[in-house]
């Protein structure tokens, strides 16, 4: 069993995933509102992130907030995003889709259709599937190369024996990536208990607006920010590197 260990930083801005690269990340999923869970990028920011970071750049393909049932023009939207993604160079895109019954939407194959050779990760939507363990098979009947889960739980570790179950399913078929709520602090706790090998996390800190004036009337438009930190990238790193040498002992 391999004891390497790989960091994906879901970035919310061009800021965030220059950040995550500087800090050492080893891929970013891009998107935009991580406060709502995330939702697909603006066609400036995918572009001008293509441009600028070169470590490998997953986008996701979430055209809203909520649940993860989409009608068919929804689906649409998903599909040419996916298309745009493939146009601009890549490395892949984060896709998931459910019915009214919480079971993989079998329209799913036309998104990993429309990636051709972009690499394919099935989000978080299997978290809120009504089986995982289903879930894991018809995602792994996709064909996509990994799934992101917190094991059905609010966070990766509290729901830690439900993804180191689903690693022990996968038998190296398809990546358990472990994810939500992960932080340096903990970052090694999750990665012993799930047995996962692929962790992800935002690295998130607040950024102070640089803004001198500031109407003290709009409460409802809060100036400042949060943005991945390049001191919790490395720190996330220098958990997962201390852990890879301390399996190797």
């Amino acid at each position: 069993m391999p004891h390497n260990y790989l960091l994906e930083i879901a970035a919310g801005s061009l800021a965030s995933a220059l950040a995550a690269q500087e800090g050492g990340a080893d891929r970013v999923e891009l998107c935009s509102s991580l406060a709502e869970g995330g939702i697909t990028p603006s066609y400036g920011m995918l572009a001008v992130v293509r441009d600028r970071v070169r470590i490998p750049v997953y986008v996701l393909i979430r055209p809203r907030g909520g649940d993860f049932l989409y009608d068919d023009a929804e689906f649409e939207i998903m599909r040419r995003d996916v298309e745009t993604c493939a146009q601009l160079g890549f490395d892949g895109v984060v896709i998931g889709a459910l019915d009214a019954d919480g079971v993989v939407d079998p329209r799913c194959r036309e998104l990993v259709s429309a990636a051709g050779k972009l690499g394919v990760t099935f989000h978080r939507a299997m978290d809120a599937s009504s089986d995982l363990s289903r879930t894991l098979e018809d995602v792994v009947a996709l064909g996509c190369e990994r799934v992101l889960t917190s094991g059905g739980f609010a966070n990766a570790l509290a729901g830690a024996a439900a993804i180191a179950s689903l690693v022990e399913q996968s038998a190296g078929r398809i990546a358990i990536m472990a994810g939500a709520g992960i932080r340096s602090q903990n970052l090694a706790e999750v990665a012993t208990l799930t047995r996962a090998h692929e962790l992800h996390g935002s690295a998130r800190a607040l950024h102070r607006s640089a803004m001198r004036y500031l109407n003290p009337a709009l409460k409802d438009l809060p100036p400042d920010t949060e943005r991945t930190s390049v001191d919790e990238v490395r720190a996330m790193k220098h958990e997962l590197a201390v852990l890879a040498l301390s399996r190797k002992a």
